[in-house]
């Protein structure tokens, strides 16, 4: 199993917020990731929040480009509705020399109503808006010289994107997806995927198979490093722990618009079998469990933004879920009793 991060910084009016890391402590935390052999970080794009989520992700991927050499860094996700395609590709482009060819480029329809209220931009054209974006963007990275397009919301004559991209025939392309015929489209369609970190293992497990199951359909070889599943990270080892993250969690999915369906019931950490919560040993058996759905690369988001968990989680699970041919469950019982 692949491991890598999923997330981004949050400061407020008032300075760093308290549940997450402010932008300095965030690029630290990368630095510190990369140096644990984490294998990727995908930020994330949203505006209007109130709460200093990172708005402006390719310019702060930038900057890290300039603090870090071997962690891939990606888009989770641009949200293509909003934005020039054009505009999207040069500054992509140019992200995917910035790292050496270790930029994944992601992205989404988006599923914010205030986003789009705030943008001006009609929620029911999200899929179209998304469509042609696409189809400019790759088609700007594989053109040889300049080119044209011609469509229902953006035109385009006689232009060529500068600088080229260092990956042939262009970044890996990762869609934020969650509908079973959008995976399946983008399995037809050459992306990868990214699953929300809300899901249940169960569903996701469907998810996943879906997604292969259409690779193999149409001859597409399949990788699991091919679905990134992000997943909460709660690391809880005493009761005291447990309370506290428990109250963040719901706090976490109380805030989560457009995922969750409206007015469902908040699961406590018992019944929520999605995030990765309690000790390192709790959290190895539902990394076993998402394996045995099918995953293979989990993106680890930890809203505390601790240095110290972060640590915790290289240096005690990871180890334990790399290589299946070093693992035993005599390993796993020696954590479990250290835990206890």
């Amino acid at each position: 199993m692949k491991f890598g991060l999923f997330g981004g910084a949050r400061v407020s009016e008032d300075g760093p917020r308290s549940d997450s890391q402010g932008y300095a402590s965030f690029v630290n935390y990368i630095v510190e990731a990369e140096r644990l052999g984490y294998e990727s970080m995908f930020l994330v794009e949203h505006h209007f929040t109130g709460i200093g989520q990172v708005s402006s992700s390719m310019s702060m991927l930038a900057y890290l480009a300039a603090k870090t050499s071997t962690i891939r860094l990606g888009t989770g996700v641009v949200v293509l509705p909003w934005h020039n395609p054009v505009l999207v590709a040069e500054q992509a482009a140019t992200l995917d020399l910035l790292f050496n060819g270790l930029f994944d480029f992601g992205a989404g329809r988006g599923y914010r109503k205030s986003e789009f209220e705030g943008f001006g931009v009609p929620m029911d054209e999200a899929a179209e808006r998304f469509e042609e974006a696409i189809e400019v963007i790759r088609k700007s990275w594989v053109a040889k010289g300049r080119f044209s397009h011609r469509g229902k919301r953006w035109n385009y004559e006689n232009i060529v994107v500068e600088p080229p991209v260092r990956q042939k025939p262009h970044p890996p392309l990762w869609i934020g997806a969650g509908n079973l015929e959008v995976i399946r489209r983008g399995a037809r369609e050459g992306f990868n995927l990214l699953l929300d970190q809300v899901a249940p293992v169960s569903l996701i497990g469907e998810r996943v198979a879906a997604f292969r199951d259409e690779c193999e359909r149409v001859g597409r070889a399949y990788k699991p490093d091919m679905v990134g599943v992000t997943r909460g990270y709660y690391l809880a080892r005493t009761p005291q722990e447990r309370s506290e993250q428990g109250a963040r969690r719901e706090q976490i999915l109380a805030s989560i618009g457009g995922i969750r369906q409206p007015n469902a019931p908040i699961p406590g950490p018992d019944e929520d079998d999605a995030p990765l919560f309690g000790s390192p040993a709790q959290i190895i058996e539902r990394l076993r469990a998402l394996e045995r759905a099918g995953v293979g690369y989990v993106l680890v988001s930890d809203p505390s933004g601790n240095l110290e968990a972060l640590r915790v989680f290289a240096r005690e699970v990871m180890p334990a879920m790399r290589n299946k041919a070093d693992r035993s469950d005599a390993g796993v019982a020696s954590l479990a009793g250290q835990e206890a």
